[in-house]
């Protein structure tokens, strides 16, 4: 209550122009301008980023990579590609990049976001190549993902394996 008083009061915090719909509980903690058009709007439940109907969110927990440098942007956000057991298998979209006309302290804040969701991760060596194993906190939800992101060229199979094993020794480990 009094937060929808205060945001109509000083405003939520969005920069001009942005047309995303924030959550109940959602709050903005910086935004900057993308060269080129839109804005790059930082909150508490993840990054929001232009789109080509207006704004997406991207949580926290999908952002695989996120560089800064030379005044750009650049992210690499994750699908869910499925499920092995209690993990959840990611795949990378292509990176994005974000040409900041002033970044003030949104790469800062980003960079904490990102980092401060995980946990804990750790690399394994599988057939055909390796994987990535992160457990992380996702916002708005209670405990901990097990997220794992398999490196170009590893079998499949042996992803999907090991990650319900892996899965299955967190959920034992807890109990």
């Amino acid at each position: 209550m009094f937060r929808k008083l205060l945001d109509k009061v000083v405003g939520d915090g969005t920069p001009p122009g942005f047309t995303g719909t924030l959550d109940k509980e959602e709050s903005v903690v910086v935004a900057a301008e993308v060269k080129g058009g839109g804005h790059l709007v930082v909150t508490s439940l993840g990054l929001w980023v232009p789109a080509e109907d207006g704004y997406r969110r991207i949580g926290w927990h999908l952002l695989s990579k996120v560089t800064w440098a030379d005044g750009v942007l650049v992210v690499i956000e994750a699908d869910e590609s499925g499920e092995a057991g209690d993990a959840v298998l990611l795949t990378d979209k292509a990176p994005r990049r974000y040409p900041l006309a002033a970044p003030g302290k949104l790469p800062q804040a980003v960079h904490r976001r990102v980092t401060g969701s995980i946990r804990s991760r750790h690399h394994r060596e599988l057939p055909g190549g390796g994987a990535w194993f992160v457990q992380r906190k996702v916002p708005g939800r209670d405990g901990i993902v097990l997220q794992v992101r398999a490196d170009p060229g590893t079998d499949p199979d042996a992803v999907r394996t090991v990650a319900a094993e892996v899965a299955i020794k967190i959920r034992e480990a807890l109990q």
